[in-house]
């Protein structure tokens, strides 16, 4: 009882202090502002891989081609994955009813690939074909559920294309959840906003470095001297943390965070517990073959302390008063650790009136973390987009 009451107090001294570096590397991370002589230059490629997004894409679309970034330099590839909707007519249309506004292709894999593919998550191939048939010099990766500011592209281009030797070649932004409608969505927004702070602090700090896909960018070269998804292929989930690790191992201090409101991406938290508990499944998926031992360290540690604070509860309602202290400190801990970090992610991007679903949110994601944690470690299969898909695919080769 001792032994384990000790790894408790030092599980919850090691959330402190991990939250804390969090924090500090957040604050430490520098805000990018378009410089006032900047004109872009670059040919870009937006590689928007979807399947079954028919409501979505043509929304994404304009929001893309609403920006402030120049047609002639704005390249647009919409990558089908086998959609079972009208995904790849809506975007056809949109390309054709506005050739003017940038050069939209849109590719499907349908056409490229056997049948029995369809069965198979492909956002790895997809982004694979899509970087092959890219004519930009810089390749920017978005989903079909996003929406983007004005500014968006030009805060990439011009941060990647900044003429000093901190100019980084991979580039992660924010994405933020918007339009929260019950208690679900506005944990997973407050949840997504500590995110943002944990990768930039991460980055920033050199220790470990994560991103999102739906708001990444790199030089096509970049992502062709790394070879790509390969080595990676067989996980279903993760194109975007494999594919920054590589880059961060073969090219050390060339990749950054971009913080600025203006370069965010805005998407929707998922509404319902099945489809939440299915995406974090799938997320779950990639933790333990990703390169950096720091992020697996760090996941593992909040993933115990989580559960050390299940089993001191439940150990308190066993009559053991010592636990219950015990269960008490632990809470306060992490209730006060996450609430210094979400309440800066909230005043920076401007959504304080999140934080009055912090208490919510906070047993949510206290609950969240060893269940579906642990559903990770040991389910094989999870549902996503109308497919049964294996952690492990074993002909998830390109070509």
């Amino acid at each position: 009882m001792f032994a384990w009451l000790v790894f408790s107090i030092l599980l919850t001294l090691a959330y402190i202090v991990v939250m804390q570096v969090y924090l500090y590397g957040w604050r430490q991370t520098p805000e990018w502002e378009i410089p006032a002589d900047w004109s872009p230059k670059a040919k870009v490629s937006v590689l928007i891989p979807a399947r079954n997004e028919a409501l979505h894409i043509q929304n994404c679309l304009t929001s893309i081609t609403s920006g402030n970034y120049p047609a002639h330099l704005l390249e647009i590839i919409v990558l089908d994955d086998f959609s079972e909707d009208e995904t790849a007519q809506v975007a056809t249309q949109f390309a054709l009813s506005n050739p003017e506004k940038a050069q939209i292709n849109v590719l499907q894999l349908a056409d490229l690939l056997p049948p029995e593919y369809a069965l198979q998550a492909n956002k790895k191939r997809a982004i694979e074909y899509g970087v092959a048939q890219a004519s930009g010099e810089i390749i920017v990766t978005t989903d079909a559920d996003c929406m983007m500011g004005k500014f968006w592209l030009s805060m990439i281009i011009s941060r990647l294309k900044q003429p000093t030797s901190s100019a980084p070649l991979l580039l992660t932004g924010p994405v933020l959840f918007q339009q929260e409608r019950n208690a679900l969505q506005y944990f997973q927004s407050l949840d997504m906003m500590g995110l943002m702070g944990i990768t930039a602090a991460g980055i920033r700090l050199g220790f470990q470095r994560m991103g999102n896909g739906a708001n990444l960018a790199y030089y096509k070269w970049v992502f062709e001297s790394v070879n790509g998804y390969e080595g990676n292929r067989g996980t279903a989930s993760g194109d975007d943390m494999f594919l920054i690790q590589k880059v961060a191992a073969q090219y050390p201090g060339q990749v950054a965070f971009l913080k600025n409101e203006a370069a965010a991406v805005r998407t929707h938290a998922l509404a319902d517990v099945p489809s939440f508990i299915q995406q974090r499944l799938r997320w779950g998926t990639k933790n333990a073959g990703l390169p950096e031992w720091p992020v697996r360290l760090v996941l593992l540690s909040v993933f115990l302390f989580c559960w050390s604070l299940a089993a001191n509860l439940g150990a308190a309602f066993s009559g053991w008063g010592i636990f219950l202290q015990v269960f008490v400190i632990q809470a306060f801990a992490k209730a006060l650790s996450d609430w210094l970090l979400l309440s800066e992610m909230c005043r920076y991007f401007r959504r304080r009136e999140l934080l009055w679903h912090f208490f919510t949110a906070f047993l949510l994601h206290t609950l969240y973390i060893p269940l579906v944690g642990a559903g990770s470690l040991f389910m094989k299969n999870y549902r996503w987009k109308g497919r049964t898909v294996a952690p492990s695919q074993k002909k998830n080769k390109v070509g």
